[in-house]
């Protein structure tokens, strides 16, 4: 098993990791690193028009990439009782394709250990996007991740090899006027 040193360094020198998440085993680098997001775009073969989610390991974190958001957020975040990505509106600081056409971005406050070692370790936030073929299903194993997928990356995460993680994260997105749209349950 590689250590979590080189995991790190991996994604400071702007590699791709297929990585166990919280919630699905994802495809994720360095969110800042716009060369880095374009390597994982490539990896899924998925459109440039579609955003990704990313991964930040506290509020303090959040608020360094979407400095404005409505204060229901925080108790969304706190009274979850599984996995939720809220879609911020008016994201900065991150690299172009982490973000949607209108400039909003999905991130989730992760609790996951290997995910909060990444980030803390990275100091910078990861994408965590499932780590399928675009269009495809997603993987609820290790074993059913797509070899080509194995293969382009630039490491191989071999921590957790055996679970199942295949429940992915409930999804709303909160408007400039404080509304709350349920995206996916």
């Amino acid at each position: 098993m590689e250590n979590r040193a080189e995991i790190i360094e991996t994604l400071k020198s702007g590699g791709t990791i297929l990585y166990p998440t919280d919630t699905v085993w994802g495809l994720g680098c360095d969110a800042t690193n716009e060369e880095a997001c374009q390597k994982i775009l490539q990896i899924k073969n998925r459109p440039e028009n579609k955003s990704f989610i990313i991964l930040v390991d506290s509020f303090l974190m959040l608020e360094r990439y979407v400095p404005e958001f409505p204060e229901v957020c925080y108790d969304l975040a706190d009274l979850a009782t599984q996995p939720l990505t809220i879609i911020y509106p008016g994201a900065k600081g991150l690299a172009a394709s982490v973000l949607a056409e209108d400039g909003s971005v999905g991130i989730r406050i992760t609790k996951d250990p290997l995910c909060l070692a990444l980030i803390r370790g990275l100091k910078k936030p990861i994408v965590s996007t499932s780590a399928n073929l675009s269009g495809e299903k997603t993987p609820a194993s290790f074993g059913e991740i797509s070899p080509s997928i194995k293969e382009q990356v630039d490491l191989v995460v071999r921590e957790r090899l055996a679970e199942n993680c295949s429940k992915p994260s409930q999804i709303i997105k909160i408007g400039k006027n404080s509304s709350v749209e349920i995206i996916r349950k």
